[in-house]
């Protein structure tokens, strides 16, 4: 069977196909596994509690005295439009508003069925092929700091197309401690990149906190790369799948802005609700025009049944009040009990941890690594533990002659107190194995 040039992307391995290939398998297990791979949320009881108490309010609503049914009944027995569903648009549109005076209107907002979706949309509406005064031009998302979210790797429709600048690394402390590092972007590489100057680049894209580091991008960063992206009339599109306002997942004394040439991503994945797949881009509304065209054609219309439940929590600002009083300490907790285990557990070894600052992961980086983390990962999956290696988080670098680029894993922090603990203790053993094995 002969699949099209596009169809062959998919016949490859990823890393995202394997992860999710992985955790899949891992679910399926009859042996116990230690689940620090994946990007699932944790399971917060106080978080769950007012998800299932909104799920029911949804169905108890009942028929009103016109015989409609319930909200719940609604929003899965019937299509929204494809910008998404305008109950929930108009919420959020009353929230950003609300917190950020940003004059959005209802034009500024279209859903997609999660962010995956979304950057599938955006990457190729802004990287590929070109058509500017009758020539053919291709452009580049550049990513203006790497590592960054393995799941951007493959969304083109034809081949990938990015552009990455490697970091500069900095020795940091944290919380009066050593032994952390922290990545900051290359304003110098970044200002001089040819393609840029070139007019090669179709946006700008950064995640904030970012997948997989927790790293933040400061203010000032964050407006320099603006100022950028309006120097050469491209978007920046920023990630904030774990950051302000909701799920908050971020420690860092921060603001968020946005304007006319900026496009924000935002998702109900890691405030717990991974499961209803529900994305929401606030940018221009030529922007929005497009991306609920796309919908049309690809979905039909975004699923409704995730705006349902977020819709009340998003007018009454539950969902802020969750966010900042349940989700980030819950992960801020949880990132200090796993840097007391690493240090406990490799203190003696060359583990260096990137400064957590947000999102739910720990970057860890094992300097001089005798092996690639690609083997590290499948040894700590023999032994019962599932990381994610780094070797798939630098698209647009060629790391073959980038030793960093093997030497770093991914950690959830997200799994309960006793996994969490009793993964870091299968890492500390298979880490030590490796430096000793290679001292001998």
């Amino acid at each position: 069977m002969n699949f099209s040039k596009f169809g062959q992307q998919f016949t490859e391995q990823t890393g995202i196909s394997q992860l999710m290939d992985d955790l899949g398998d891992a679910l399926k297990s009859d042996q116990p596994v230690n689940m620090l791979g994946g990007g699932n949320p944790a399971r917060i009881e106080a978080i769950n509690e007012v998800f299932l108490r909104t799920y029911q309010a949804l169905g108890d609503d009942g028929a009103d005295g016109n015989g409609l049914a319930s909200t719940a009944l609604s929003s899965m027995s019937n299509y929204s439009n494809p910008q998404g569903d305008a109950g929930f648009i108009d919420a959020l549109v009353g929230f950003f508003n609300r917190h950020y005076d940003w004059q959005l209107t209802r034009e500024n907002i279209a859903l997609t069925n999660g962010s995956q979706n979304a950057f599938f949309y955006l990457f190729n509406l802004f990287g590929g092929e070109f058509v500017q005064d009758g020539e053919t031009v291709h452009k580049s998302i550049l990513l203006p700091l790497a590592p960054e979210y393995i799941g951007y790797s493959d969304v083109h429709v034809d081949g990938q197309h990015f552009l990455s600048v490697p970091p500069h690394i900095e020795d940091v402390t944290h919380e009066g401690e050593t032994g952390f590092f922290k990545y900051r972007v290359d304003f110098e590489a970044l200002e001089n990149l040819p393609a840029l100057k070139e007019g090669r680049i179709g946006a700008i894209c950064c995640s904030r906190p970012t997948n997989p580091t927790g790293n933040v991008l400061t203010d000032d960063e964050m407006a320099h790369l603006s100022e950028l992206a309006a120097r050469y009339e491209v978007p920046l599109i920023i990630d904030n799948a774990y950051g302000m306002p909701f799920p908050n997942i971020i420690y860092s004394d921060v603001t968020l802005n946005w304007n006319d040439n900026t496009i924000l991503c935002f998702s109900l994945s890691k405030i717990g609700l991974p499961g209803v797949r529900t994305g929401i881009i606030v940018a221009a509304p030529k922007v929005i025009e497009t991306i609920s065209a796309m919908n049309a054609v690809v979905n039909l219309s975004p699923t409704r049944f995730g705006a349902a439940i977020a819709t009340p929590l998003v007018k009454d600002d539950t969902i802020k009040d969750l966010s900042d009083n349940e989700i980030k300490p819950f992960y801020k907790n949880q990132a200090r009990l796993a840097v007391a285990n690493l240090k406990a557990e490799l203190g003696d070894y060359p583990l260096v941890i990137h400064k957590p600052e947000g999102a739910i992961f720990l970057w860890l980086w094992f300097k001089d690594l005798p092996i690639t983390t690609l083997e590290l990962y499948q040894r700590l999956k023999a032994n019962g533990t599932l990381i994610v290696p780094s070797e798939y988080f630098f698209p647009g670098i060629d790391v073959s002659d980038f030793q960093h680029a093997h030497e770093c894993i991914r950690m959830s922090i997200a799994a309960d107190e006793a996994t969490l603990i009793a993964g870091i203790k299968g890492i500390g053993e298979v880490v030590r194995a490796v430096y000793d094995d290679a001292a001998k």
